[in-house]
């Protein structure tokens, strides 16, 4: 069942599950990597925050994201290696904001799918169905 669910991890975040990138527990290594680790957490987290505090700010949801985005750039397009702890630090942030992110994309599919449906039924009626997935 371990290996099951560790295999079905490692094809949702798309990760490679290098050991030298990993955390190893007794002896045995994490089926994602530390980064992968952290965005996991970081999603868990976000949706605990999500329920029960509602939504950070967009531009807020961005700047989390940011550390990851340029410590995986850098690390890629130069020599330099980060480390465990910071790309499961950068992970986490990147994990929650991810959360907020998808519900703003969630909010603006139904926006974009309200104005469709505005075009063919009564505005005010739309209005009222949209309040619910908002």
């Amino acid at each position: 069942m371990a290996k099951r669910i560790g295999r079905f991890l490692q094809i949702l975040f798309g990760c490679h599950a290098r050991p030298d990138r990993s955390f190893f527990f007794r002896g045995r290594q994490f089926p994602i990597c530390a980064r992968c680790t952290g965005e996991l957490v970081g999603m868990l987290i976000g949706i605990f925050v999500a329920v029960c505090f509602g939504c950070l700010d967009f531009w807020v949801t961005c700047l989390l994201m940011l550390p990851l985005i340029v410590d995986g750039f850098t690390q890629r397009l130069t020599a330099y290696e980060s480390n465990n702890m910071r790309r499961l630090w950068t992970g986490i942030l990147f994990g929650f904001a991810l959360i907020f992110m998808f519900i703003y994309f969630h909010r603006t599919c139904v926006h974009i799918a309200g104005w469709i449906l505005k075009l063919f039924n009564d505005p005010q009626e739309v209005d009222r169905v949209m309040e619910r997935f908002i």
